[in-house]
């Protein structure tokens, strides 16, 4: 099973941290895994993207070409990249920022309200734990309890286990409501 992942959008928006989460999930689970960032020289505003590839065999490259799953959290980055998506491959929308859009008929597209869930969730900057909620759920290519141990023990890892209880928070809502 190979699952080649973009996740793309405007610098600021947790996207390099997304890829992460999920290449950190593929590892913790025994997956092979490559994560290739892509980012603009001015980080926060610019655009910003990472592949990830997810595989139980040996993974050649990590760049691809078609892709299975595209996470857009802005419209310009879904513009760029929605028509890598394989037919049958998913499309995640940020329908927070990007509204009023029509998309291919052989993808399945997930509009998830990245910003008011966030907030429910009492986590205002956690829409890509939104995202990665929602992911799970309609990819199945992680559990979601898999999931949040591995975020749970990323954030842990790398001194920022204040924010483990908001992120578990966030990832259940996009779970739970997309």
């Amino acid at each position: 099973m190979l699952k080649e992942i973009i996740c793309a959008g405007f610098g600021g928006q947790g996207i390099i941290t997304t890829g992460i989460l999920i290449s950190y999930c593929a590892f913790e689970t025994g997956s092979q895994f490559t994560w290739y960032p892509s980012y603009g020289s001015e980080m926060r505003g610019g655009t910003a993207n990472c592949t990830i590839k997810v595989s139980d065999e040996e993974i050649a490259s990590p760049l691809a070409k078609e892709i299975d799953i595209l996470v857009g959290m802005s419209g310009p980055a879904i513009d760029k990249f929605v028509g890598s998506i394989r037919p049958g491959g998913y499309l995640f929308v940020n329908s927070s920022l990007v509204k009023d859009k029509t998309y291919r008929d052989d993808i399945n597209v997930v509009m998830v309200d990245t910003e008011a869930l966030a907030k429910e969730a009492d986590n205002p900057k956690g829409a890509n734990m939104v995202m990665i909620g929602a992911l799970v759920k309609h990819t199945g290519i992680m559990s979601l309890e898999g999931t949040g141990a591995a975020i749970e023990k990323y954030f842990t890892e790398h001194g920022k286990a204040k924010f483990n209880e908001a992120n578990q928070r966030a990832l259940k809502i996009g779970y739970v409501k997309c």
